[in-house]
Order: structure tokens, then C-alpha cells, then sequence
């Protein structure tokens, strides 16, 4: 089963918003396979943003921090049939338009589950669910993946 991040969770395991936040991303990561998560462009480009604007790096720096994370997994284009299918998934579900591009583009890679705390624990669509990495209670899905119960 393949897995995504959503933006937020490459922004917490950057330390952007503080130690526990990190240490909960670091450790998430940690107990992935590498071998089966993917990441959309787009949140590369939203963590790029985030890391120029808000922990105040140099483009230069958020440039290598962003090479870091491509050298990890792989990356997911987005292409014109992912854009239709999130222009879709906003028009039914009215989700943003950039989350429901990141929710197509995982789809298309054959992700199971989008890890994001930012948008609704469960929800699915495309083939997707999103799940909450940090909720008291690990999704089924996520236990899965990690190989816990």
C-alpha cells in the first residue's frame, strides 16, 4: 500500500512549527517504508513557500531543503487529467483546489492514503483516504502500513 504527504507534514518534519511537531513528522517518516510513499509537486512547492516565508530561510537553503526531500521519494507530476480530477473533487467535495490537487495527484500514483492533519480525518475519494497521522488512535490504514495493530 502507497502512502503521500500533504504539505503539512514535510513542514513539521522541517521543524517549522516547533520541537513536538517535529519530533512527531521525524518519527512518522521514520517508521514508513520509504520504498512505498510518493510526494505530489505541489507540496514541494507549497514547503518551498513555507520555508522562504515563514521559517525565514534563503531560497538557496529551502532550494537544498526541497532537492533533500526529491532525493528521498519519488515525485509526482501533476498532469491534466490530475487537475480536471481535482477541479472534480472541488466542484462535489468542495475541497481548496491546491488540496484537492495533492489528493488527485497520490491518487494517480496509486497512493491508499494521503497523511495530512490538515484535511478532514477520513475523508475519501479517488480511491484515496486521507488520514490523520497524529490522531489519538492510528487509522487502520496507517497501522497497516507501519505494520502495527
Amino acid at each position: 500500500m502507497k502512502a503521500s504527504f500533504d504539505t503539512n507534514i514535510l513542514v513539521y518534519a522541517e521543524g517549522v512549527n516547533g520541537l513536538p511537531r517535529a519530533t512527531a513528522a521525524q518519527l512518522l517518516i521514520e517508521q514508513l517504508p520509504a520504498d512505498l510513499v510518493v510526494l505530489p509537486i505541489q507540496t514541494l512547492g507549497e514547503l518551498f513557500n513555507v520555508l522562504v516565508r515563514k521559517a525565514g530561510l534563503n531560497r538557496r537553503e529551502a532550494q537544498a531543503r526541497i532537492f533533500k526531500w526529491m532525493d528521498t521519494y519519488p515525485v509526482i507530476d501533476t498532469t491534466g487529467g490530475t487537475l480536471k480530477q481535482a477541479a472534480d473533487l472541488t466542484a462535489v467535495h468542495g475541497l481548496n483546489i491546491w488540496d484537492a490537487v495533492i489528493l488527485s495527484v497520490a491518487a494517480s500514483a496509486g497512493c491508499r492514503i494521503l497523511l495530512s492533519e490538515d484535511m478532514q480525518d477520513g475523508f475519501s475519494a479517488a480511491g484515496i483516504t486521507t488520514v490523520n497521522p497524529f490522531a489519538l488512535k492510528p487509522h487502520p490504514l496507517l497501522a497497516q502500513l507501519i505494520g502495527t495493530s
